[in-house]
């Protein structure tokens, strides 16, 4: 059912809600998804697939639902995550900025509080996130990169599933109005 204002209606009370989160965990959950991406695989390597910067990025986007929102919180955990690790500087910032800016375009557009659509949004941003990562190697870089679109889609499913919880943890973040 479309509205005048363009939104999608997918049965919500709070449709069209920007979502408000405190200032510490606008800071606290992103640097802690990065530090997790960076240390957890050390100590328990089957958890490596996990993309936790990318959830966090792919759920404030959706939440706040403001573009330049999407686009500095992308920008922001990818840099971040860039300067941490062995990737180089930016290229991590570049798809993140892409993922943040689209998600919140998809946010202004649906009420994305449904658990389903929650997994297919975290679904389709890690296959997004992975294709423009490539791309970016390739043409950027020029190296070398295996296109794997059958393991993108394998860790994309394990992605949502995981972000699906995530997605409800960081609810009970989001402040009251």
């Amino acid at each position: 059912m479309t509205y005048p204002g363009g939104r999608i209606l997918l049965s919500s009370q709070r449709e069209g809600q920007v979502s408000r989160f405190r200032a510490w965990v606008l800071l606290a959950v992103p640097l802690a998804a990065i530090l997790f991406q960076i240390y957890v695989p050390l100590f328990f390597q089957f958890l490596g697939f996990l993309e936790m910067p990318l959830l966090v990025v792919v759920y404030f986007a959706l939440m706040r639902r403001s573009q330049v929102s999407g686009l500095l919180v992308g920008a922001l955990v990818g840099l971040a995550q860039d300067s941490l690790s062995k990737n180089p500087l930016g290229m991590l910032g570049i798809v993140k900025t892409l993922v943040g800016y689209f998600a919140a375009s998809v946010g202004m557009r649906l009420d994305v509080d449904q658990v389903f659509l929650r997994l297919v949004l975290a679904f389709f941003f890690y296959v997004f996130h992975q294709f423009f990562y490539w791309v970016l190697v390739r043409a950027l870089l020029t190296q070398q990169l295996a296109f794997e679109m059958q393991k993108w889609l394998v860790l994309g499913l394990l992605n949502a599933a995981v972000g699906v919880s995530l997605f409800h943890f960081l609810d009970k973040l989001r402040e009251r109005s």
